[in-house]
Order: structure tokens, then sequence, then C-alpha cells
């Protein structure tokens, strides 16, 4: 949790210092963002479901099992990043385009752009490192990595957005520049991290020959975690498409509330990584009743955590905002959306949590329908309809999709329940047969 925390800061230093550049720079980071999120969805993705499979290999002690699932964990990272950076540099322009940006927002947005997926490969390997310390129980080194990161972060972005002595201004592209030189020293010094661990990662050549039945686990338990994520970034993009009617302002303003919601969503981030870690190496020992606990557990403290910060969120949504921008449209829209998130927030750890156990139970599948349904297909039709059968405006947005949210969100609670007791069920069968 506290490594997520510093994670968010991270992006939240990027958002000021955007905001320092211009209010047109702050708006093309926000447009930016469902395009930076396919890099962090393919990441989570790895992280989340390489640590399952590791963590289950963890669990029925099976060592050898574990590396092997290590070193493919960055076979598949490298691939990945190839896909990626591909896919980013030659079609970003062409959507940003279509959600409506301008020739100078897109300009601005590109030039962050290119320089982030450059460095995808670095990106997600440092994920794929990552996973192998989570499987273990080492939360403690990435959040150490993170704070680090973010110190370097407050000095770096200045420096090479406005120059300083032999370094030119980059403008919006030394907030890309910066970011990419923290993930490659951090990069390093995890990798030393994991060698100081019984599943040392041994840079041999033998050690890298792909083992086709393994790549395939891996891809088939981290791949719906991704695409689930990347609906996330599907949803943000058609959601900023909407929004763009209402001018820049808007887009700056909701991008820089979205920015900050992230840091009170920290301790549901961090409940979630922690569930798939305990989950996953208990439903390898068969400890079911552990798995049931930590759900239900888990679900409680992420409720109550959620509402107090849904408290402090509503009273000083203004102030939060004005950190970033000095415009009165943009702070008036972005305490606008926030006011309305602070209601949505107590429902979020029932999605976080629900994910986390479809993960350690190898269901990743589930994920990617929950996802489709709540970040794409629903928020797309409510959208539409208050924008263009009701003539609603801004706030009404967000009042519908507060609705969607608790309803979908006891849905999930009753799948996941459902799921527990047929998944449960089913492997105490196959346990007793043999």
């Amino acid at each position: 949790m506290t490594g997520s925390l510093f994670q968010t800061l991270f992006t939240i230093i990027d958002t000021f210092y955007a905001g320092k550049i211009s209010s047109e720079a702050l708006a093309a980071l926000a447009k930016a963002f469902p395009l930076y999120f396919l890099i962090v969805s393919a990441g989570i993705g790895i992280v989340a479901g390489c640590n399952s499979l590791i963590a289950n290999a963890i669990g029925s002690k099976n060592t050898v099992l574990a590396s092997i699932y290590s070193h493919h964990a960055i076979i598949y990272a490298v691939l990945l990043s190839v896909f990626i950076t591909f896919v980013g540099i030659f079609f970003s322009d062409d959507l940003l385009k279509s959600m409506g940006s301008s020739n100078k927002s897109v300009i601005l947005s590109s030039e962050y752009l290119e320089i982030i997926f450059y460095g995808t490969i670095i990106f997600l390997i440092l994920t794929a490192f990552n996973s192998n310390l989570y499987a273990q129980g080492d939360t403690k080194t990435y959040r150490n990595v993170l704070f680090f990161g973010v110190i370097a972060n407050i000095i770096l972005n200045p420096v090479f957005i406005f120059g300083f002595l032999f370094i030119p201004a980059f403008g919006i592209a030394g907030l890309a520049i910066s970011t990419v030189m923290i993930q490659f020293v951090a990069c390093v010094y995890v990798f030393y991290k994991v060698n100081k661990t019984s599943l040392k990662i041994i840079l041999k050549f033998s050690n890298f020959l792909i083992k086709r039945n393994f790549l395939l686990n891996i891809f088939n338990q981290c791949m719906p975690i991704t695409m689930a994520l990347f609906l996330v970034a599907v949803g943000s993009y058609i959601l900023l498409s909407f929004i763009s009617v209402f001018g820049d302002q808007a887009i700056a303003g909701y991008g820089s509330a979205v920015r900050f919601e992230h840091l009170f969503s920290l301790p549901v981030i961090g409940l979630n990584t922690a569930v798939i870690s305990i989950a996953g190496q208990n439903f390898g020992a068969r400890r079911y009743d552990r798995i049931k606990e930590v759900y239900f557990s888990a679900i409680f403290i992420g409720f109550i955590i959620m509402c107090l910060s849904g408290i402090l969120i509503f009273i000083f949504a203004e102030i939060i905002i004005s950190i970033f921008s000095t415009d009165l449209e943009v702070v008036k829209y972005g305490a606008t959306y926030l006011k309305i998130a602070a209601f949505i927030g107590p429902i979020y750890p029932v999605f976080f949590i629900s994910h986390a156990l479809f993960t350690a139970l190898k269901k990743t599948y589930i994920i990617f329908y929950s996802n489709l349904f709540r970040m794409v297909i629903l928020p797309f039709i409510i959208v539409w309809l208050i924008l263009n059968i009701m003539d609603g405006y801004f706030q009404d947005i967000f009042y519908g999709i507060l609705l969607m949210n608790w309803v979908f969100g006891l849905i999930m609670f009753l799948i996941a329940r459902s799921i527990m007791i047929k998944t449960f069920n089913e492997e105490k069968k196959v346990f007793f047969i043999f």
C-alpha cells in the first residue's frame, strides 16, 4: 500500500508540473493517459498473473516450477513490450485525433507518449522482476524503489521540462524522459534484489529458451488481467471523448481529479496485491478457509477506509484541484467530479478484492468480463443517454456512473461468493479422488 502511495505521488508530481507548463499541457497529459495505460495494464497483468503462478508454485513447495515461471515472466515481458511499442508509436496520433483533440493538443500528447512507448521494455521487465518478489512476500523492495523514484521525479521533472545548465528545455517531453530514466535505475536495483532471494534470475541462455507450455500458462493468466485493465483504458478513452464536448478545461479538471483520486484508492490497491499473494499461496496449500477469511476481511477493511477517504475528498475538493491549476474553470470541473467520486469510493473494494480473488483462483477471465461491462459497455450506454437523450451536463455523467457502480458492485459480490463455493467444492472432490 505504501509502495502504491509513492507510485501515485509519482503521477501526481507529473500532473503538478504539467500544470506549471500550461492548462493545455495538463489537458494533453490527461488525454495521453488512456494510451499510457496500455503499458500500465500490461505491467499490472504481469505482476498479478505471474505473482499468482509463482506464489502457487511456492505454496505447493515446487521451487523448480517457480524458477521456470520467474524466467518466463521476463520472456513474456519482452515479447509484449515489442508489440505495445509498435502499436503506440504508429497509432497514438490517430487515436488522439479521434478523441476530438486539436492539432496542438495532439502534438503535446505525442511528445510525451513517444518517449514513454520507447521505454515500455524497461517498465515491463521491471514488473516481471517485481512479480518474483511479490510472490515471495517481499513488497518492501518496490516500495523503497518508488519512494526514491518520487524524490528523483521531483528533482528531474523541472530539470528536463525547463532546462538546467547544459540540459535543454524539453517541455512536456521532459516528464517522459524523467520517468524512463527512473524506471531504468529501478530495474537494475530490483534485479539485484531478486538475485538475493532463493528465486534468482540467472542470465544464462538456456534459462531463456522458450518452453511453450509455461509461456502459454503465463499468457493465459496474465493476458485476461491485461485485457481487463486495457478495458479501463478504453473506458477512460470513451469518457474523455464525451467530456471533450465541455472543452479542454473540463478535461484538465477531470484528469487532475482522477490522478488525485488514485491517492485515496491506495489502501484498496494494497489490499488487492496482498489478497493475490495470500489467497494464491493458500489455494496451492488447499486452505480454503483462509481464502474466504482474507476475502471478506479485506472488503470490510477497504470499505471503512474508503468511507473515511470519501469524507476528506468531499470537504477538500476545491483545494485539491487548485494545487494543479489556478484556472477557476479547471478547479470547478475537477472539484465537481471529486465530490461525486467520494460516494463511489466505498464500493471500489468489492471490485479490487474480487478481482484479486479471481486471480488467485486462476479465473482471470471473469475480471475481463467484469471490466468490459463496468468500464466500457454500461458507461457508454449511460453517458450517451445522459448527454443525448436527457440533455445532461458534466456532473450528470458522474451521477449516472455512481449509481451504476453501486448496482454492479453488489452483483460482483454475489458472483465472487458463488465462485468460491463452486471452486472449493470442486477442488475438494479432485483432492480426495487422487
